[in-house]
């Protein structure tokens, strides 16, 4: 069994292959990974950055992705605004999204964690202050921490997904991946 954690940067689909626009090949992670037969446990948006478990193992694949395990996924997350006591009471309580109210996440205020620059930067604003969040949900909706955010007020800027379960990006660099 072959299990590997991948820093995937931002704008590289979470796919070997790109199948979308014709004529504008967008970086994906072949251009990345090597290794025949593992394939990606769970996506992780195009602009999101961090964590992808990639293995070549059905169950173990199934199990890291499926909701029904409850795995947890822990995001470093930089959001608009000064983050409210009262954001952090919703997000802990869980927030009705357009498709049903999420499970209640682990969700707390941060320092700026040291990451890596981005590319391209988030966008610098005097007049609008950010604020950083580790927020750790149990389920996988489609873009739901940016979604999560963006309902109690605070729109997301940046996304690093850190860990999936005890699986975390500690000592993997952008585009670096290793076998675990």
């Amino acid at each position: 069994m072959t299990l590997i954690a991948f820093n995937k940067p931002m704008n590289v689909l979470s796919q070997f292959t790109d199948a979308g626009t014709a004529g504008s090949p967008r970086a994906t992670l072949s251009d990345y990974i090597d290794l025949p037969a593992v394939y990606p446990a769970g996506r992780l948006d195009r602009d999101s950055e961090g964590l992808l478990l990639l293995t070549d193992d059905g169950r173990l694949q199934a199990r890291i992705a499926d909701p029904k395990f409850k795995l947890p996924k822990t995001y470093l997350v930089q959001v608009e605004g000064e983050i409210t006591d009262e954001a952090l009471a919703a997000l802990r309580g869980g927030v009705m999204l357009n498709d049903g109210m999420t499970r209640p996440a682990q969700a707390e205020r941060i320092d700026p964690p040291q990451l890596w620059p981005r590319d391209p930067p988030v966008r610098f604003r005097k007049t609008v202050p950010d604020g950083w969040l580790r927020l750790t949900i149990s389920e996988g909706r489609n873009r739901q921490v940016r979604r999560m955010t963006a309902a109690v007020g605070h729109p997301t800027l940046r996304l690093v997904r850190w860990a999936i379960g005890d699986w975390s990006l500690d000592g993997i660099a952008p585009g670096e991946w290793r076998q675990i």
